[in-house]
């Protein structure tokens, strides 16, 4: 049930893709895709970065957490990107994670969607904000 990755995944002219067009994503740029179908499902905000902490090392700690994280794969790092798979424990869907340093913003930016399904009933949300919970309070 691991589908294969939507294309296309990764940066293209400072975005992440957008939402995808059923309820199973969510992403911090949603609102540059005006008018997007699911945009009032799929918007999340970024996580901010500390003042003290560069985005290259919010985003060390951000995969270490990810590589912490049970089923999750961390598949890409580039200096200011970062990808993994996070694959569900009972039925094994895999939904892409995505981490944009947006430094002049001072945030990062998070993108979660399903490869399979319709509905995420969640997940990705929960994935995100449970990721943002965790650096806020400074873990790793």
């Amino acid at each position: 049930m691991r589908g294969q990755p939507p294309l296309p995944l990764g940066v293209t002219d400072g975005r992440l893709a957008p939402p995808s067009p059923t309820p199973n994503s969510v992403s911090s740029q949603t609102r540059l895709y005006p008018g997007h179908q699911q945009a009032s499902y799929a918007a999340i905000e970024p996580i901010a970065l500390a003042n003290h902490e560069t985005g290259a090392a919010a985003l060390a700690r951000l995969d270490k957490l990810l590589q912490a994280t049970p089923g999750v794969t961390v598949v890409e790092r580039q200096p200011h990107y970062l990808r993994a798979q996070a694959e569900t424990r009972w039925l094994k869907f895999v939904d892409d994670v995505e981490l944009l340093v947006d430094e002049p913003a001072g945030v990062i930016h998070l993108r979660s969607s399903s490869r399979l399904g319709r509905k995420d009933f969640g997940v990705n949300r929960a994935r995100l904000e449970a990721l943002r919970q965790q650096f806020v309070a400074g873990q790793p």
